[in-house]
Formats: structure tokens, C-alpha cells, sequence
């Protein structure tokens, strides 16, 4: 069964929204687009590259496959080694509404069949097999399928800044779980990159 992994770029308060520039994501009024730029150095570029460079094939939240899917496809330099992985590797998409993806061996999720999407995430692990399936941003598509435990490692990189407002990649509700650090990594901008499994519930007790 693929190993399903979620990346995505947080501040210290959780936000996770519009990382990459103003116009990016204003939904809600977001006013703070482009907020990791400031720490998006050579270290940070070359973490981001080696990681979807072990990737096998990518599953994406509509608004995140949109951004993508404007501005990869049109990056054709054969150095260019994260347009090389996104341009050739398979992609899925969670949606109700994207019909006709032109984005080359891209494939639509519906989660029209049994156990909604979740269900459908986890039937295309089975089909993957051994393989790297990765997330990248796509917030709406995480918290789906959070309370379903298809998600098996969670690499949040933290940049430390606070906003105060934006969408936050954890929802204010939903189970209790538990995650085991497995990995950690800064950047010399500060930007902290941890990698975590999630074991289960979370315990609790009294000191």
C-alpha cells in the first residue's frame, strides 16, 4: 500500500493559508499572502526539492491544483527538477467540479463511491503500492480525510511568523490524536521542518 504523506507550510499560529503570494489565496479577507517568502531561502528551496523529488505521484485539493496547474506546466526547464516531477508524475485531484483537467495524466476524485472520498484515497493507495503518494497544501482536501487515518505522515514546515488570522490546517474540531516526531530539520532562516506519524489517540493523565 502507497504511504500517503501531507506537506504544507505553517506559521506558528497554524495558518497555513496563501503561503506563496498576496493574490494567491484572499479568500475570507486574507490579507497576508506571501507571508513565507521572508524565509524561503537556499536551504528551504533545496528541502522542498529533495522532497518532491521522492515522490511517485501527487494528490491535490482543487484550489491548490488550480495554482499548480497555471504556472507548472509552463516551466520547461530540463534543470528545473520540482517542474520536472510535477510535470511527468500522475496526479490526482479531489473534486466535485473540475471536469476536463488539462494538466498532463491528471485523474478527477469524486468521491462518488463508497466511503466518499476518504474511500477513494484509500482504494488508489492500494493501487499505488509500494509508492509515495504526497499531499501538498490543498487545507479543505487534509481535513477531509483527517478523521479517516489515510494520512500517514504529516511534514509540517514552520516558518515563525504569526498572522492571527487565516485558515489553519488543523480544524477547531475533530478527534484527538496523537503524533510521534520522527523527524526535525531548521533552515538558517528559522524555518523549522518536522515530520510526524500519527500513533493514534491521544492519552492522557495526571501529574
Amino acid at each position: 500500500m502507497a504511504k500517503l504523506l501531507l506537506t504544507t507550510f505553517l506559521t506558528l499560529d497554524g495558518v497555513m493559508q496563501a503561503p506563496g503570494g498576496p493574490e494567491e489565496d484572499p479568500a475570507d479577507g486574507f490579507a497576508h499572502g506571501g507571508w513565507l517568502f521572508p524565509f524561503a531561502e537556499e536551504e528551504f528551496g533545496e528541502l522542498m526539492t529533495g522532497l518532491i523529488e521522492r515522490a511517485d505521484a501527487f494528490l491535490l485539493g482543487r484550489r491548490t491544483y488550480d495554482i499548480f496547474a497555471s504556472y507548472w506546466p509552463n516551466q520547461t526547464d530540463p534543470e528545473n527538477r520540482i517542474a520536472a516531477r510535477l510535470n511527468a508524475l500522475p496526479k490526482y485531484v479531489g473534486s466535485t467540479t473540475l471536469r476536463d483537467p488539462s494538466w498532463h495524466d491528471t485523474t478527477v476524485l469524486t468521491g462518488a463511491g463508497p466511503g466518499g472520498l476518504a474511500g477513494e484515497v484509500a482504494a488508489l493507495k492500494d493501487r499505488l503500492g509500494d509508492a509515495e503518494l504526497q499531499i501538498h497544501g490543498s487545507g479543505a482536501l487534509a481535513r477531509a480525510l483527517m478523521p479517516h487515518g489515510v494520512i500517514d505522515e504529516y511534514h509540517l514546515v514552520t516558518a515563525p511568523v504569526r498572522l492571527g488570522t487565516g485558515q489553519r490546517l488543523f480544524p477547531a474540531a475533530g478527534p484527538a490524536t496523537a503524533f510521534r516526531l520522527v523527524n526535525t530539520r531548521t533552515t538558517p532562516s528559522g524555518i523549522i521542518a518536522s515530520t510526524y506519524h500519527p500513533t493514534g489517540p491521544a492519552t492522557y493523565g495526571t501529574f
